[in-house]
Protein backbone atom coordinates (compact mmCIF):
# COMPACT_ATOMS: atom_id res chain seq x y z
CA UNK A 1 0.00 0.00 0.00
CA UNK A 2 2.79 2.23 0.90
CA UNK A 3 4.61 2.00 -2.28
CA UNK A 4 1.13 2.33 -4.35
CA UNK A 5 0.47 5.77 -2.94
CA UNK A 6 3.88 6.78 -3.39
CA UNK A 7 2.97 5.80 -6.62
CA UNK A 8 -0.01 7.43 -6.88
CA UNK A 9 1.51 11.01 -5.41
CA UNK A 10 4.64 11.21 -7.80
CA UNK A 11 2.28 10.46 -11.02
CA UNK A 12 0.15 13.41 -10.24
CA UNK A 13 3.45 15.23 -9.15
CA UNK A 14 5.11 14.36 -12.34
CA UNK A 15 1.86 15.48 -14.52
CA UNK A 16 1.70 18.76 -12.91
CA UNK A 17 5.40 19.35 -13.98
CA UNK A 18 4.38 18.10 -17.52
CA UNK A 19 7.91 15.84 -17.55
CA UNK A 20 6.07 14.46 -20.48
CA UNK A 21 7.50 10.88 -20.27
CA UNK A 22 5.52 8.12 -20.57
CA UNK A 23 5.91 5.79 -17.52
CA UNK A 24 6.21 1.96 -18.30
CA UNK A 25 4.07 0.51 -16.19
CA UNK A 26 3.10 1.12 -12.36
CA UNK A 27 5.81 -0.73 -10.89
CA UNK A 28 8.44 1.69 -12.75
CA UNK A 29 6.21 4.75 -10.81
CA UNK A 30 6.74 2.64 -7.50
CA UNK A 31 10.39 2.34 -7.79
CA UNK A 32 11.01 5.98 -8.99
CA UNK A 33 14.21 7.38 -7.42
CA UNK A 34 12.38 9.91 -4.48
CA UNK A 35 15.97 10.92 -3.17
CA UNK A 36 17.04 13.39 -5.91
CA UNK A 37 19.57 10.91 -7.23
CA UNK A 38 18.41 10.12 -10.40
CA UNK A 39 15.19 11.03 -11.55
CA UNK A 40 15.46 8.29 -14.14
CA UNK A 41 12.43 5.61 -13.60
CA UNK A 42 13.61 3.10 -16.18
CA UNK A 43 16.89 2.05 -14.35
CA UNK A 44 16.70 2.54 -10.51
CA UNK A 45 15.60 -0.12 -8.09
CA UNK A 46 17.02 0.32 -5.20
CA UNK A 47 16.15 3.64 -3.17
CA UNK A 48 16.16 3.92 0.37
CA UNK A 49 12.67 3.68 1.99
CA UNK A 50 11.28 1.93 -1.52
CA UNK A 51 11.15 -1.43 0.12
CA UNK A 52 14.18 -3.07 -2.77
CA UNK A 53 17.26 -4.90 -1.34
CA UNK A 54 20.25 -3.13 -3.31
CA UNK A 55 19.83 -0.16 -1.20
CA UNK A 56 19.80 -2.05 2.09
CA UNK A 57 22.69 -3.59 0.54
CA UNK A 58 24.63 -0.47 -0.39
CA UNK A 59 23.92 1.60 3.25
CA UNK A 60 25.21 -2.15 5.07
CA UNK A 61 28.54 -2.76 2.79
CA UNK A 62 28.81 1.35 3.69
CA UNK A 63 28.37 1.23 7.50
CA UNK A 64 29.90 -2.10 8.09
CA UNK A 65 33.62 -1.16 5.94
CA UNK A 66 35.88 2.20 5.74
CA UNK A 67 34.97 3.64 2.24
CA UNK A 68 37.70 4.85 0.66
CA UNK A 69 39.26 5.90 -2.85
CA UNK A 70 38.92 3.17 -4.09
CA UNK A 71 36.79 0.83 -7.07
CA UNK A 72 33.65 1.33 -5.15
CA UNK A 73 33.98 5.01 -4.85
CA UNK A 74 34.51 8.06 -7.04
CA UNK A 75 34.96 12.00 -5.90
CA UNK A 76 34.96 15.55 -7.67
CA UNK A 77 38.03 16.64 -7.68
CA UNK A 78 39.12 20.22 -6.38
CA UNK A 79 39.09 23.17 -8.54
CA UNK A 80 41.05 26.21 -7.77
CA UNK A 81 38.82 28.86 -5.94
CA UNK A 82 37.20 31.46 -8.20
CA UNK A 83 35.95 34.76 -7.32
CA UNK A 84 32.55 34.32 -5.30
CA UNK A 85 33.31 30.49 -4.19
CA UNK A 86 33.63 31.71 -0.70
CA UNK A 87 30.60 33.65 -0.26
CA UNK A 88 28.28 30.93 -2.20
CA UNK A 89 29.36 28.74 -0.15
CA UNK A 90 29.03 30.43 2.69
CA UNK A 91 25.57 30.64 2.31
CA UNK A 92 24.96 27.09 1.60
CA UNK A 93 26.60 26.93 5.29
CA UNK A 94 23.74 29.07 6.21
CA UNK A 95 20.87 27.67 4.93
CA UNK A 96 22.29 24.24 6.34
CA UNK A 97 22.78 25.61 9.80
CA UNK A 98 19.16 27.20 9.95
CA UNK A 99 17.95 23.64 8.65
CA UNK A 100 19.94 21.86 11.40
CA UNK A 101 18.61 24.74 14.37
CA UNK A 102 15.47 24.10 13.11
CA UNK A 103 16.00 19.96 13.64
CA UNK A 104 18.10 19.75 16.91
CA UNK A 105 15.44 17.86 17.85
CA UNK A 106 15.09 14.65 15.97
CA UNK A 107 11.23 14.03 16.56
CA UNK A 108 10.12 17.57 14.83
CA UNK A 109 12.48 16.36 11.83
CA UNK A 110 10.10 13.14 11.90
CA UNK A 111 7.06 15.35 12.20
CA UNK A 112 8.83 17.10 8.68
CA UNK A 113 8.50 14.47 7.05
CA UNK A 114 11.80 12.93 7.67
CA UNK A 115 12.38 9.24 7.91
CA UNK A 116 15.14 7.03 9.47
CA UNK A 117 16.80 4.63 6.76
CA UNK A 118 17.88 1.45 8.39
CA UNK A 119 17.17 2.67 12.45
CA UNK A 120 18.04 -1.16 13.92
CA UNK A 121 21.41 -1.17 11.62
CA UNK A 122 23.88 0.50 13.79
CA UNK A 123 25.67 3.09 12.60
CA UNK A 124 28.18 6.09 13.50
CA UNK A 125 25.84 8.72 12.00
CA UNK A 126 21.95 7.91 10.80
CA UNK A 127 20.52 8.98 8.05
CA UNK A 128 16.90 10.92 8.20
CA UNK A 129 15.72 11.28 5.06
CA UNK A 130 12.78 13.86 3.30
CA UNK A 131 12.07 12.09 0.11
CA UNK A 132 10.78 14.74 -1.77
CA UNK A 133 13.51 16.89 -0.86
CA UNK A 134 15.61 15.24 -2.50
CA UNK A 135 13.14 14.67 -5.05
CA UNK A 136 12.90 18.27 -5.52
CA UNK A 137 17.43 17.78 -5.56
CA UNK A 138 16.92 16.21 -8.79
CA UNK A 139 15.27 19.03 -10.69
CA UNK A 140 16.88 21.91 -8.78
CA UNK A 141 19.43 23.28 -5.56
CA UNK A 142 17.85 24.20 -2.35
CA UNK A 143 19.93 24.41 0.42
CA UNK A 144 17.21 25.18 2.75
CA UNK A 145 15.88 21.56 2.07
CA UNK A 146 18.86 19.08 2.76
CA UNK A 147 17.53 15.74 1.15
CA UNK A 148 19.12 13.95 4.46
CA UNK A 149 19.69 14.96 8.38
CA UNK A 150 22.57 13.21 10.07
CA UNK A 151 22.62 12.59 13.70
CA UNK A 152 24.90 10.04 15.90
CA UNK A 153 22.49 8.26 18.01
CA UNK A 154 22.93 8.24 21.89
CA UNK A 155 21.07 5.59 23.67
CA UNK A 156 17.31 6.63 22.72
CA UNK A 157 18.38 10.36 21.47
CA UNK A 158 19.89 11.56 18.60
CA UNK A 159 22.01 14.10 18.62
CA UNK A 160 22.27 16.19 14.84
CA UNK A 161 25.84 16.83 13.65
CA UNK A 162 25.05 17.83 10.16
CA UNK A 163 23.14 17.61 6.76
CA UNK A 164 23.51 15.95 3.94
CA UNK A 165 22.69 17.41 0.22
CA UNK A 166 21.99 15.22 -3.36
CA UNK A 167 22.34 15.65 -7.00
CA UNK A 168 21.35 13.08 -9.81
CA UNK A 169 23.92 10.46 -10.63
CA UNK A 170 24.08 12.18 -14.01
CA UNK A 171 25.19 15.44 -12.54
CA UNK A 172 28.16 16.90 -14.64
CA UNK A 173 31.29 18.41 -12.13
CA UNK A 174 30.02 21.74 -13.67
CA UNK A 175 26.57 21.42 -12.20
CA UNK A 176 27.81 20.44 -9.10
CA UNK A 177 29.63 23.28 -8.99
CA UNK A 178 27.04 25.24 -9.72
CA UNK A 179 25.17 24.25 -6.56
CA UNK A 180 28.28 24.16 -4.39
CA UNK A 181 31.82 25.11 -5.35
CA UNK A 182 34.31 22.38 -6.37
CA UNK A 183 36.07 24.25 -4.80
CA UNK A 184 35.38 24.54 -1.72
CA UNK A 185 33.33 21.04 -1.60
CA UNK A 186 33.96 17.88 -2.72
CA UNK A 187 30.95 15.16 -3.59
CA UNK A 188 30.59 11.51 -3.63
CA UNK A 189 28.85 8.66 -5.09
CA UNK A 190 29.40 5.54 -4.58
CA UNK A 191 29.76 3.03 -7.50
CA UNK A 192 30.61 -0.49 -9.27
CA UNK A 193 28.43 -2.40 -6.67
CA UNK A 194 27.14 -5.80 -7.53
CA UNK A 195 24.19 -7.44 -5.53
CA UNK A 196 24.76 -10.76 -4.60
CA UNK A 197 21.73 -13.34 -5.20
CA UNK A 198 20.27 -14.26 -2.41
CA UNK A 199 21.80 -17.28 -1.74
CA UNK A 200 24.93 -15.23 -1.93
CA UNK A 201 24.19 -12.45 0.56
CA UNK A 202 26.82 -13.69 3.43
CA UNK A 203 29.35 -12.99 0.39
CA UNK A 204 29.14 -9.42 1.21
CA UNK A 205 30.99 -9.47 4.41
CA UNK A 206 34.59 -10.76 5.63
CA UNK A 207 37.84 -10.04 4.57
CA UNK A 208 36.78 -11.76 1.15
CA UNK A 209 33.69 -10.39 0.34
CA UNK A 210 33.05 -10.47 -2.99
CA UNK A 211 29.64 -8.98 -3.50
CA UNK A 212 28.39 -4.87 -2.54
CA UNK A 213 30.56 -1.61 -1.84
CA UNK A 214 33.40 -3.42 -0.37
CA UNK A 215 33.16 -6.74 -2.38
CA UNK A 216 36.16 -7.85 -5.04
CA UNK A 217 33.75 -7.77 -8.03
CA UNK A 218 34.15 -4.39 -9.79
CA UNK A 219 32.79 -5.10 -12.87
CA UNK A 220 28.97 -6.17 -14.96
CA UNK A 221 30.97 -8.79 -16.19
CA UNK A 222 32.56 -10.22 -12.84
CA UNK A 223 29.33 -9.65 -11.45
CA UNK A 224 27.01 -11.25 -14.37
CA UNK A 225 29.44 -14.06 -13.80
CA UNK A 226 28.75 -14.50 -10.24
CA UNK A 227 24.93 -14.14 -11.37
CA UNK A 228 24.95 -11.12 -9.49
CA UNK A 229 22.71 -7.62 -10.31
CA UNK A 230 25.47 -4.81 -10.99
CA UNK A 231 24.63 -1.58 -10.67
CA UNK A 232 27.44 1.25 -12.19
CA UNK A 233 26.12 3.88 -9.82
CA UNK A 234 23.58 2.77 -6.33
CA UNK A 235 22.20 6.39 -5.12
CA UNK A 236 23.54 10.15 -6.76
CA UNK A 237 25.96 12.29 -6.40
CA UNK A 238 26.27 13.28 -2.23
CA UNK A 239 28.05 15.93 0.11
CA UNK A 240 28.07 16.04 3.89
CA UNK A 241 27.91 19.44 5.34
CA UNK A 242 29.17 19.93 9.18
CA UNK A 243 27.70 23.65 9.69
CA UNK A 244 27.82 23.54 13.69
CA UNK A 245 31.75 23.27 12.92
CA UNK A 246 34.09 26.52 12.82
CA UNK A 247 36.82 26.19 10.09
CA UNK A 248 36.17 25.48 6.69
CA UNK A 249 37.88 21.95 6.79
CA UNK A 250 35.64 21.33 9.53
CA UNK A 251 32.41 22.24 7.74
CA UNK A 252 33.67 20.38 4.52
CA UNK A 253 34.98 17.53 6.22
CA UNK A 254 35.76 14.98 3.09
CA UNK A 255 37.71 12.57 6.04
CA UNK A 256 34.51 12.73 8.21
CA UNK A 257 32.12 12.16 5.33
CA UNK A 258 33.79 9.25 4.91
CA UNK A 259 34.12 8.02 8.46
CA UNK A 260 30.71 8.38 8.43
CA UNK A 261 30.21 5.16 6.65
CA UNK A 262 32.24 2.86 9.33
CA UNK A 263 30.00 0.73 11.99
CA UNK A 264 29.15 2.87 15.22
CA UNK A 265 30.33 1.96 18.51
Amino acid sequence: MRKLLLAIGLAVLLSSLAWGQEQKSQNDMSNMDMSGHDANASEIHDMPGMGSDGSAHAMQSMEGHHMDMGPHMKMTALRDPQAGDEDKANQVVEAARRAADRYKDYKVALADGYKIFLPNLPQKQYHFTNYWYGFEAGMRFNPDHPTSLLYEKHGDDYKLIGVMYTAPKKATEDELNSRIPLSVAQWHAHINMCVPPDDKKREMWGQHAKFGLAGSITTKEECDAAGGRFVPQIFGWMVHVYPFEQKPEDIWSVERQMHGHDHGD
